[in-house]
């Protein structure tokens, strides 16, 4: 039996006590525009292409949410102590980092990555990926 899919990944939302502040960030930290559509209590960090990834929409809902929601960014690099540094700079504040040396990853790659909370502290990661 063959199933057709017709859906696609319109956006990526994330409720926010200051969706313009945590937009303003994220539009920052991944080089994105803010939409100048935004309204209050809702705004989005729009894709600047098809390879960047979905649209992230940050929002005020009116009352907490029916479960926690456990999804986070990873980000990945080829500069990392910069990013790091560039991250931390717009008010990321790092909770842990992680080295699992060459052969513990996949393909003999040595993977570094470091967790971070954003202004509202909602977690992600930024990951490089070195070869051998």
């Amino acid at each position: 039996m063959t199933t057709t899919v017709s859906l696609g990944f319109a956006a990526l939302t994330i409720d926010s006590a200051d969706p313009a502040a945590l937009a303003d960030f994220w539009g920052q930290a991944l080089g994105r525009p803010v939409s100048p559509g935004a309204v209050t209590g809702d705004t989005a960090v729009d894709a600047t292409g098809p390879d960047s990834g979905p649209r992230i929409l940050l929002h005020n809902p009116p009352g907490p949410g029916t479960a926690k929601n456990s999804v986070h960014f990873v980000l990945v690099t080829d500069h990392y102590d910069e990013e790091i540094e560039r991250l931390t700079g717009l008010g990321a504040r790092p909770l842990s980092e992680t080295k699992l040396p060459p052969g513990a990853g996949p393909a003999g790659v040595a993977i570094r990555w470091t967790t971070f909370a954003d202004p509202e502290g909602n977690e992600f990661d930024l990951v490089i990926w070195q070869p051998e």
